[in-house]
């Protein structure tokens, strides 16, 4: 799969879509959902175009690799879910619903959250 420069994280990293940022770094940038599942659900995008997690770990710079997790985390203890608990979630393809094919973890928390898969 290529990768669509024009999906709508691309555009966010770009500037030319808007989002209610909540962190930012040389690696990643974080942001509200737009759609919360979830008192939080926070967005964290890598700095690069890649498609999903297969694709950022095979072709990514370790730094950016590094830099990308510190920040998944860090978005976390900022937001205050690592004491009470919190879910982080990357869908991958069609089967996962992925419907951004950026990269990105989804970090769900602000409530006790449910099962994490339905059949």
């Amino acid at each position: 799969m290529t990768y669509d420069t024009e999906n709508i994280f691309a555009k966010i990293l770009r500037g030319e879509i808007a989002c209610d940022k909540v962190y930012e770094d040389e690696f990643a940038l974080a942001f509200h959902d737009i759609n919360p599942q979830a008192p939080v659900h926070i967005l964290v995008i890598p700095k690069g175009a890649y498609i999903s997690m297969a694709d950022f770990t095979a072709r990514a710079p370790a730094d950016l690799i590094a830099g990308f997790f510190r920040a998944v985390g860090q978005v976390a203890r900022d937001n205050g879910l690592e004491a009470p608990g919190y879910r982080i979630l990357a869908n991958a393809g069609d089967d996962a619903h992925q419907e951004v094919p950026h990269l990105h973890i989804h970090i769900f928390g602000g409530k006790r959250l449910g099962p994490m898969l339905t059949a």
